[in-house]
This record gives C-alpha cells, structure tokens and sequence, in this order.
C-alpha cells in the first residue's frame, strides 16, 4: 500500500474551542474535578468552576499587562496545574501560547522570544530567573513572571480592573483557524522553526484521539498521569483529550519520583517516552539483581515468558497467533503471581495501557510489557501533525509499527520513501518563514522527512530518517549541527559526529586533527606517538573533554554530549566517510564503528 486515508469521524465547530468548553462545564458541571494537583503529600481535586475562574483572572491580568487578541505569551514551565491554567488564559485573552521546554538554554530562549516576538514572558524557577539573566531579552517582551515567585498572583491582582466584558470580547476574537500556538521545533539545518498550531489542529487531533479505541482513557472516571513536560505537543494533546473525554488528568514533574506517584494516583493511562519505559524495566531487573542470583535469574525468566507470551499474540487482525504450550502456560500463571503483578503494581494497580510516543520504541519492551498485562501503544507524529498522526491502540495493536492514521488523516509514502501526511491536524505554517512552509508542505501534504511503508491494512512502519535531526530514547529532539560545529571549533578537533538516535543520551565519535595533533604531543611530552597510541591518554581525553564541555553549553542538558570516543584517525574522502564537498556520510560512519558506538552505551 502506498496511501491511505481514514474519513473524518466529527467536524468541529467554535463551539468547541477549549475555552469554551470550560465555561460550559464551569455551568453544567461546576463540581467535576478535570485536574488534580499534588501538595503537601496529597492530591488535590481542582474543579471546573475553580478552573474557569482563575483563567478568566489570569487572563485578565494578561489584558492588563497589554496582551491583545493574536499577540503571543511564552511560556517555560514544567508539567504542574499552573502550565494549563496559562495556557489555558492566553487562549481566553484571545492571544498564542509560545511553549518553551524548561530545560532551555539563554540561547534558545533569546532565538524563541525575538522570532516570535512574545510579548510577556512566564517562567518558573530560580533557574529560569538566572537563564533569562543570560539571555538578551528583546524590547517587544515588556514583562517576565515567575510562577513559583507570586507571578500568577501578581496578574490576577493586575487583571481586576479588566471588565468582564472585554475578555468576553476578547475570547470571542478566537475561530477554528486562529492560531492557537507557535511551536518551535529544529529544523535540519539554521535556526528552530516556529510551528503554527491553530484551533482546529488542537481540536482536530484531540477528537481523532477521543473517536480512536485508545480514546477510552478519556471516559469519566478514568485517569491518566502526565509527567511529561508540556512544552511536548504530545503531552499537550493528551492532556486536553483527556480534559474534553471528561476524565481527570494529575500532573507530576519530577520523573525520579514517579513511582510514589503512580501509587497514590493510580492511573488507568501512563503517557511516556520509550526512555521512561526503558527505566522502568531496567529498576525492576536491578531491584532483582540486588537480591542476589536467584531472584536475577527468576527475573530473566521472567522476561524471556512475557516476551514469548506477546510473540504468541501476533498482531491484532493479522490472524497470526499461535496456542501457547501447557507449559509455558503454567510458567506465566506462575510468574504473574510471582514477578508481572508486582510490576502493575508499581504503575499504581489499574493501569489499563500507556502509550509510548516521542521516539523509537524497541520491539523487546512492547512485549515485555504487553506479556505483563500492561500494553504499550506506540504512535508517530511531529510537532507539524499537532501529535499523533497515526497510533496503535486496543484491538489494534500491531507491535513494530506506529500504527493506523487517526481520523480524518492521511498518509502516503511518496517515491523517495518519505512519509507525508493530510489532514486537519496539520500545522498551518512556519512562523515568518514562507520559504520552509513552501518546502514542507507539498499539494497538501506535510513532507516529515522520515521514510516508512504502509502494509495492506494501512499500519505505518517508519524505516529510517531522512533527516539528521536525532530523536533520543527520551524524546528529545537534538540537532546534531550546532553542537558538532561548536566541538569541532576547537583547533586539535578534526571531526565530530553525533549519536543518539534512540539512544538513553548523545554521544560522539570524535577524531583529531592530524596536523594539529603533532604539535600538541610534542608540547605534552608524547612525541612521536599516534592517535591510536593515546587515544585513552587523560591528558588528550581532558583536552577534548573542554572542547565537548564548552560545545555543551550551547544546548540544554538533555542536548549535551554525555560520552565520546577518541577514533584512531581523521574522516577523509578517499576513505569513504566524506563526500567530495567534505560532507559526512553519516551512514557510513555509523556502519563502520558500530563497535565503539555500541560500548558507549554498554
């Protein structure tokens, strides 16, 4: 197959707006709880008629401060109430939320600011005050706030004059095709390109969610975690189908503490990147191995059986399921009680399926988790497809693709091999930028950049990425070009190449500079000797070391090198790695030192 569209199940009206429909529920249903906060060792309820009246104030505060209908706000926060709540205001004051991830360096929060012309900035910790310090602030953002120093209190206070009547005005500005959000996501090469998000995309991806069969995490009553930050277009797009479903969403934002949390929230839905469930596994096999051999061992096996155990299953519809023998029958039975219990239990015991997206999710961990009783819906998406574009979910899962487009989308596979995708979640265009809008968007359809097939049934394998940009085991985006330049400026660096797709973290496989290497070994009492001969010398490791540190600080932490290693010799064309123009054959070189990439991450 080489195209396939699923027709839109639910046209969405004004009526609709996310805004709005918090008002209505503020009306109908003031008691309902869509949110919970955690405080003072408990979660709290956060109703609907709390949740329209501290918009409706910070939003005021927002028209106070000079906000007006199509003008944009940033917003660098973690995953907590507070991130909604202004989200959710901007909206009300008819204006753009500008998500910045908080994680983000001065550099890139300067790039965001000046290209978006944001015209108040939100931000949320000491260590934002001491970013935005670094960071040249341009005149168009008049005002910075801080959530965790009084900032929300200080627009509600602002916002008291502000007549009621002119936010209503103010939200009535708002249509299906208003831009509801700019998103900034790397491009392959210059500058991150600011991603206009309108209405109808938010709109249309949260209703192509709800009409999904993953959509029954948002029924009534039901729960879903969200710890991913929500700068992500993917934890933002759940957070609100969830929200419009009428289940509750609880918010967490310290990923090293999760555990508890799934315990005392006990979710019916986990939204995760492939890394959180990777970490997940991996506390399980050490908590196992610390117990000594026999408990490691029961652990292996374990896995091996739920492994099996979804192998046995097949792929939903394809017909492919095999009996499982007695035996191993008996074995799961009896390491359910013994090991795959406890696992549902550390995700808070009524976790139905979470949903893995953001990145390349391995094979072996759908299957452990899905012979454990907790399945793993895996989908694809970019930032320009407002999220998923396509998703597995139950009684439709296929493990190795992506999935089936959502409704209302498109897919098809052009000659190349890049995917491209249709439909009303597609993004409207990239902020000032003509030229890329132009070039990403083709007679309709939305080139990603990523190579995939469709089988007969219509599920998406992504195969490869036609760009460069890396996508981490965590999700995180990482442009590769930046942070190699910045290593390679350094005189005794000869090339620089990143690593990291799929991966826990980035790494690099460096090479020195031939004819700067002979002056630095003589200078350092090596004379004579190769790069092969101190390719572990602490004095050549510590001397790249500053060049990857000072390369470093570029990007945020999660963009950073964490490992390198020193190769014996510089890239040259007549030996395959560079192009005639000197270009890296990224594919070559990860080919030919697959070894030494592979020990990075032993």
């Amino acid at each position: 197959m080489r195209e396939i569209t699923v027709p839109v199940q639910k046209t969405v009206t004004s009526s609709e707006l996310i805004p709005v429909v918090a008002r209505g529920r503020a009306v109908s249903d003031p008691g309902g709880a869509p949110f919970e906060y955690h405080r003072d060792g408990q979660w709290h309820p956060f109703t609907n008629a709390e949740l329209v009246a501290r918009v409706d104030k910070i939003a005021a505060g927002l028209v106070a401060s000079g906000v007006e209908p199509g003008d944009r706000v940033a917003l660098m926060a973690g995953t907590r109430l507070e991130w909604v709540l202004v989200d959710m205001a901007v909206w009300t004051a008819g204006a753009i939320t500008v998500p910045v991830y908080p994680s983000s360096s001065a550099g890139q929060l300067e790039w965001i600011l000046t290209d978006s012309a944001a015209k108040v900035l939100v931000a949320e910790t000491d260590e934002h005050v001491v970013v935005v310090a670094d960071t040249q602030v341009p005149d168009t953002c008049t005002r910075v706030l801080y959530l965790d120093d009084g900032g929300l209190e200080a627009l509600e206070a602002d916002g008291e004059a502000v007549p009621a009547e002119t936010l209503d005005a103010a939200l009535a500005s708002l249509d299906l095709d208003s831009p509801a959000s700019i998103i900034y996501t790397s491009g392959t090469t210059g500058r991150p390109k600011g991603c206009v998000i309108t209405h109808r995309n938010v709109l249309s991806e949260c209703h192509a969610l709800l009409g999904h069969p993953i959509g029954s995490m948002a029924q009534d009553g039901k729960k879903t975690l969200m710890f991913l930050p929500l700068a992500h277009v993917l934890a933002r797009a759940v957070t609100y189908t969830v929200f419009l479903g009428e289940a509750t969403v609880g918010f967490w934002d310290d990923t090293s503490t999760i555990l508890p949390r799934f315990a005392d929230f006990r979710p019916h839905m986990i939204l995760g990147v492939p890394r959180v469930f990777e970490k997940v596994r991996d506390g399980i096999a050490a908590k196992a191995g610390a117990k000594g051999n026999v408990q490691k061992r029961i652990f292996e096996r374990a896995e091996a059986v739920a492994i099996e155990a979804s192998r046995l299953r097949g792929g939903d519809g394809l017909g492919d399921a095999r009996t499982p023998s007695l035996a191993h029958t008996i074995q799961h039975k009896a390491l359910d009680l013994a090991v795959y219990k406890a696992v549902r239990e550390a995700l808070g015991g009524r976790c139905e399926y979470a949903i893995s997206g953001g990145g390349a999710l391995p094979d072996r961990i759908s299957h452990f988790f899905r012979g454990l009783g907790v399945p793993l819906y895996e989908g694809y998406g970019l930032t320009e497809s407002t999220a998923a574009a396509t998703v597995n979910g139950p009684g439709c899962q296929r493990i190795g693709t992506v999935g089936r487009p959502v409704a209302g989308t498109g897919v098809r596979i052009a000659e190349s091999g890049e995917v491209e995708l249709s439909g009303a979640l597609i993004f409207d265009s990239y902020w000032n930028n003509e030229k890329a809008t132009a070039e990403a968007i083709r007679d309709g359809w939305f080139a990603t950049g990523d190579l995939g097939s469709l089988d007969a049934d219509g599920y998406l394998t992504i195969t490869g990425r036609a760009k460069e940009i890396i996508v981490t085991a965590g999700g995180k985006n990482v442009a590769p070009g930046p942070i190699e330049d910045g290593i390679r400026a350094h005189r005794l660096i000869g090339q620089a190449v990143l690593i990291g797709e799929g991966r826990k973290f980035v790494s690099a496989l460096i090479t020195v500079d031939d004819a700067e290497f002979a002056g630095w070994a003589a200078e350092n009492g090596h004379a004579g000797k190769s790069v092969a001969d101190l390719a572990d010398d602490p004095a050549l490791r510590a001397a790249i070391q500053f060049a990857v540190d000072d390369a470093n600080r570029l990007v945020s932490h999660a963009e950073g090198v964490k490992k390198f290693t020193v190769l014996a010799r510089d890239f040259t064309e007549d030996s395959g790695e560079l192009t005639a123009t000197l270009k890296i054959k990224r594919h070559v070189v990860a080919e030919r030192y697959a070894e030494q990439i592979e020990a990075m991450y032993a």
